[in-house]
C-alpha cells in the first residue's frame, strides 16, 4: 500500500525528479516483495531504465538492477538476471 502511495503521491512530477524515481523503485521493492513477480517486473525493469537514462551509474543503479535481477532469478530466467 505504501509503495502505491508514493508512487501515485509523485507520479506528476518531471520524470527526471529523483523522488520520483525512488517511489518507482519503492513499488516496485513493495510488489516484489509480496511476491507478485510478474506484476513487479515491468515496474523494476521500467526503474532501471529510467535510472539509467538520468544518472546511468552509481548506487542507485546497482540497488535497481539488484532488485531486476532477484526478480528474473524467482521467476526462472536466470539468463536475463545475469546479464
Amino acid at each position: 500500500a505504501l509503495g502505491w502511495a508514493a508512487w501515485k503521491t509523485y507520479l506528476g512530477r518531471p520524470e527526471t525528479d529523483v523522488i520520483r524515481c525512488s517511489s518507482l523503485g519503492a513499488l516496485g521493492r513493495a510488489i516484489y516483495s509480496n511476491r507478485l513477480l510478474a506484476e513487479a517486473l515491468p515496474v523494476l525493469r521500467a526503474h532501471v531504465a529510467l535510472v539509467l537514462r538520468y544518472w546511468g551509474h552509481g548506487v542507485d543503479l546497482i540497488g535497481a538492477s539488484s532488485n531486476l535481477a532477484g526478480c528474473l532469478n524467482d521467476i526462472g530466467r536466470l539468463d536475463e538476471a545475469l546479464v
